[in-house]
């Protein structure tokens, strides 16, 4: 596989659509990711390939966002999170993962369209202001994107339902953002190496592919440096909307069979 070309013509926009979502531009970006490498190998191993890339990018994405930080909603979400991985690893036999991203999807799509129908409601009355920190509602959505994390890849919608609506500077949301992920993604690594999956073979992969995820993880957070709150948050809510759209459909189509 290391000299496969049909593996790296799939395998390097994956990483490179994962690493700008790393870097700031959206958790849309990251569905797409995984999904298209596993066109080239079992959705298991392609899950397995990424992980230590993700680890790399969260440690790139950390230092470029080192100064930016929001304490209050990262310690509201955190402890449910760590709930939600421990239930997807003891209940990881008996969840079907379709049956999460559909469910995820929904609840994706229905936030953003919300988004954008209020939003087109109130062009002449003012913006909605920003909704306020909610301790049982962030461990609840925390331990939801800590669940579907681990069992579907999918952490990225349930987290944004609650974060987005607080409306928080861009640098900030992008900053606690990373070190929520950062902080899921470390704890994952001891079930899959449990799992067997972190094996020569995926850690050798993932080597290779390494370059890229850090490339293109910079490039996502330059970006979201330069980017005020009047664009960056409709892209946000675009995203989800994407999101939400791919996991409907990745989950209703695995249901059915097709």
């Amino acid at each position: 596989m290391l000299t496969d070309l049909n593996f790296y013509a799939v395998a390097i926009p994956a990483v490179a659509l994962v690493g700008l979502s790393k870097g700031g531009l959206g958790g849309a970006f990251a569905l797409i990711g995984v999904p298209l490498l596993a066109i080239a190998v079992p959705p298991m191993q392609a899950a397995a390939i990424f992980l230590p890339i993700l680890l790399v990018m969260d440690a790139v994405a950390l230092w470029a966002w080192r100064r930016h930080n929001n304490r209050a909603t990262l310690y509201v979400m955190l402890p449910g999170a760590i709930i939600g991985i421990i239930l997807g690893w003891a209940t990881s036999t008996l969840v079907s993962p379709n049956a999460m991203r559909l469910v995820l999807g929904s609840i994706s799509l229905i936030f953003a369209l919300r988004y954008f129908i209020e939003s087109y409601a109130a062009r002449d009355g003012g913006e909605k202001p920003p909704a306020p920190e909610r301790p049982v509602a962030g461990s609840f959505w925390g331990a939801l994107a800590g669940y579907s994390s681990f069992v579907a890849h999918a952490g990225g919608p349930p987290f944004q339902v609650y974060t987005l609506p607080l409306k928080l500077d861009p640098k900030s949301y992008t900053g606690m953002s990373t070190r929520f992920f950062a902080i899921l993604n470390a704890i994952k690594v001891i079930p899959y190496f449990a799992l067997g999956e972190l094996d020569s073979t995926n850690l050798t992969l993932s080597a290779v592919l390494l370059p890229v995820a850090l490339v293109s993880t910079l490039i996502g957070a330059k970006v979201v440096h330069y980017m005020k709150p009047a664009i960056f948050y409709p892209l946000m809510y675009g995203m989800v909307l994407i999101a939400g759209a791919k996991l409907f459909y990745d989950g209703s189509t695995g249901l059915l069979g097709l």
